[in-house]
């Protein structure tokens, strides 16, 4: 369904779409225009058209999108709509925070292992998810068929922890550590930098 000249800002204007296409769905909403997403998720109608067309034509003339069907297509082209398992390196505080919202989220990307290399957690429990030792990341990955990892540890941690990451198989990271990481080029990263985002957001206030 996807090809290989779809850009990431329209991939990433996607899930914004599965959202409130979800909240919809909720309230037992069953069709909505795309002049109705736009207004609500101040976007152009038009852009939003052209991002879903890129993978098909799910509108129909005179009655726009139907919600359940779109939030299905949305989620196979985003291909969370099959069990993806995620790995949890570094349970500090975000990552404790991470995987507690994890466990009540409905998506079908899971937490389902959580490491550390501290003596004083590993064997304790987050929800159902004991708190593994590094020792065991490529085994569990293996094991289990983890495919993302989430890095949660310090800076200076961040690159050997990736390394093993892409070593035991892993496809995606979300890296929260404030560094850039290298990677071979089929792996995907994502930062999640919370420093650069407030510096960047104090730019804009008077």
């Amino acid at each position: 369904m996807k090809t290989p000249k779809i850009s990431e800002a329209v991939v990433r204007r996607l899930p914004v779409y599965l959202r409130y296409l979800q909240q919809l769905q909720d309230s037992n909403i069953r069709t909505v225009s795309s002049y109705e997403l736009g207004q609500k998720l101040d976007m152009n109608p038009a852009q939003i058209r052209k991002d879903l067309a890129y993978f098909g034509e799910f509108g129909r003339k005179g009655i726009g999108y139907e919600v359940g069907y779109l939030v299905e297509k949305i989620k196979q082209i985003l291909k969370i709509d099959r069990h993806l398992n995620c790995a949890l390196i570094g349970a500090g505080h975000l990552g404790i925070a991470l995987s507690n919202y994890n466990r009540f989220t409905q998506e079908k990307l899971c937490i389902t292992a959580i490491f550390d290399n501290s003596v004083d957690k590993i064997g304790t429990e987050v929800g159902t998810i004991k708190i593994q030792p590094l020792d065991e990341i490529e085994r569990t990955i293996q094991d289990r068929d983890i495919l993302i990892g989430i890095i949660t540890v310090p800076a200076p941690e961040a690159q050997k922890v990736a390394d093993r990451l892409v070593g035991s198989g892993v496809k995606g990271i979300l890296n929260f550590a404030p560094v850039s990481l290298r990677v071979p080029s089929h792996v995907s990263v994502r930062n999640a930098d919370l420093t650069t985002e407030l510096q960047t957001l104090a730019y804009y206030i008077d």
